[in-house]
Formats: C-alpha cells, structure tokens, sequence
C-alpha cells in the first residue's frame, strides 16, 4: 500500500486546493480552500466561467455601490468553486469568510448568512456539506460558537497556539486548523536553524498537544492539521483526526510506500494527565500575548488572507470588465 492509503485508513485526508482535478485525482473525503487558493485556481482558463458568473452576480446583486459588488462577487466565487467541489468530494467544503471581518463577529454572521443563502440557493445544504471557515480570533470564535448553535458548521482556521484551541473547543466549534508549517517557519526563523527532527518540528508538537487535551477531555471538535512543509511532518502525525494537504505532497504520498505508524492515538490521550484550562476574554487575550510566534503569525495571516482577497477582486473585475 502506498503511504497516503495507509494515512487514509487512520486519518481523514482532506485536499487543500481549489484546483479540481486535483482534487478528483486523489479521492479525498473533504476539501478546504481560502483566497489564495482561490485565486490561483481562478487564474486558470478552465474555471473562467466560474469567475464570470461570479463578477456578473455581483453587479446585479450590489448595483451602483462598488463594495456590495465586490462583497457580493466575492461571496458567489466562494460558492460556486464550493458547489462544484462537492459534485467531487463526499463528504464537506470548507468556505472561508473574508479575513477583512476577522475582529467584527456581527459582520461575519451576516456574511455568513449570505453564503448560506448562496448555497441553499445552488441546491446545496450548509448545515451537512459546509465548513464556513473563520479566524481564530477571539471575536472569530464568538461567532462560530453562536453559528454552531445554528446548527451551521465551522473550521477554525489560522489557529496556532494552545490557548485558541482552548476556546475553540469551549465554543464548541466542528474543527480547528493548527497550521503546522507556518509554526515552523516562524522557529526555523527565530532559532536560525535549516529545521528539526520531525518528533521535535514545533508544528508537529503543537497539533500533538491540542489533539492530546482535546482526546483527554472528550472534547468533540475535530483537529485538522494544515499548512504542511514535508512529509515528515505529515506522517508525525498520523492518525490526527482529519490532515489537509497540498496536492504536490499527496502525489509524494500517493507515489511512496512503507510503513506508516500511528503516532497520534486517542486512547493514549486518555491515560495522559492533562490540566483542564478555562479561558475568559482577558485570559485568551494575554496568552495569546504571550506568545509572539502566534500572535505574529494570526496577524500575518489576516493580512496575506485579506491581501489575496483584494488581489482576487481585482483579477475578477479585470477579466470581466465588460461582462
């Protein structure tokens, strides 16, 4: 068996791409994109269309008004390259509410009740096949919490220290995203080395710490390691409940065999002895102060997130200005 079959038998393999033939190629359960993902797929000649339809909903639906174009242009994309991610995956799609809204939980309810009306609108049930994907900001989780009382399911995303995943969990959200990677470029950075050992990949160790209290306290939020670098921060933590990965490193999967141990195991969590944590506001805010390699990375990526939203509105509007 190949090594991503093997991975497959323990862990949830979700595609991390916008791209679907790539998607289809490798037969994962879910899908998750963002605005960078996004965008790169929307570049490409074959989902043209896709854009089109996009560009002329937002100028029917927003009128003179520039920014409800924008914002219902935005909307419609993310739905339609999700509606037609599903026709490929079974299982959900994970859409992402614009990273702009990432400190206003009123403004990402609303959006979100747009997509969701996009998508019933498209024939496709939110509350069963969607992921409305939203920072891990403290005003991000309060909006999620009330989304999930909705019945409406969410991936935190952008999620990289312990005390987010705390409050997540306390929330009740559907799943987090640790982004592995991004945790290690920020230490390789900081300690001026070219990497570490994959048991010691402080990526890996965070995920293994948030997956081992989560098992410890029968919390039910799912933990979907992202942003990987290698394999061998992938195959670190097999058997983590759900893994998003890159197309390139799911061919390297795909193409390579061996044995692939399980590291990440939730009866072991549940003989481990780990204290309980609860996080108020002023607490959540000063831990996540506490550390700089999350606090720089949360704020990074809502830039880049934002950023590759506002590149996408341009491409879109560039190559359908006379739509």
């Amino acid at each position: 068996m190949s090594k991503l079959d093997q991975l497959k038998s323990m862990t949830t393999v979700v595609a991390d791409t916008g791209d679907f033939e790539a998607i289809a190629e490798y037969e994962p359960q879910d899908a998750t994109t963002n605005p960078s993902l996004i965008y790169k797929a929307a570049q490409m000649a074959q989902y043209r269309e896709l854009v089109e339809d996009a560009v002329l909903f937002g100028t029917r639906e927003g009128g003179s008004d520039s920014l409800a174009r924008a914002r219902s242009m935005m909307d419609k994309l993310a739905v339609n390259f999700g509606t037609e991610i599903l026709k490929i995956v079974p299982g959900r799609v994970s859409t992402e509410i614009d990273a702009r809204l990432s400190f206003d939980t009123e403004a990402t309810l609303r959006r979100a009740e747009g997509l969701v009306e996009l998508y019933q609108a498209a024939g496709v049930d939110p509350s069963n096949q969607v992921l409305f994907k939203i920072a891990s900001t403290w005003e991000g989780i309060r909006a999620a919490e009330i989304l999930e009382r909705q019945g409406l399911h969410c991936n935190l995303t952008l999620l990289f220290s312990f005390a987010q995943a705390v409050a997540c969990a306390e929330a009740g959200v559907t799943l987090i995203s640790p982004f592995v990677g991004r945790i290690l470029d920020w230490y390789k950075n900081a300690d001026n080395v070219a990497g570490y050992p994959a048991d010691e990949d402080p990526g890996v160790r965070s995920v293994t710490r948030i997956y081992n209290y989560y098992k410890r306290h029968a919390y039910d939020t799912v933990v979907m390691g992202a942003s990987f670098r290698n394999l061998d921060e992938i195959l670190e933590l097999a058997g983590c409940d759900f893994l998003t990965i890159s197309p390139a490193l799911l061919g390297e999967l795909a193409s390579t065999e061996g044995d692939v141990p399980r590291k990440l195991d939730p009866e072991r969590a549940l003989t481990m002895e780990i204290v309980k944590l609860d996080l108020d506001q002023p607490a959540f805010r000063w831990e996540l102060n506490e550390d700089a390699m999350a606090t720089e990375k949360l704020a990074e990526g809502i830039r880049l997130f934002a950023a590759d939203t506002r590149k996408l509105e341009q491409f879109a509007h560039e190559l359908c200005r006379n739509c």
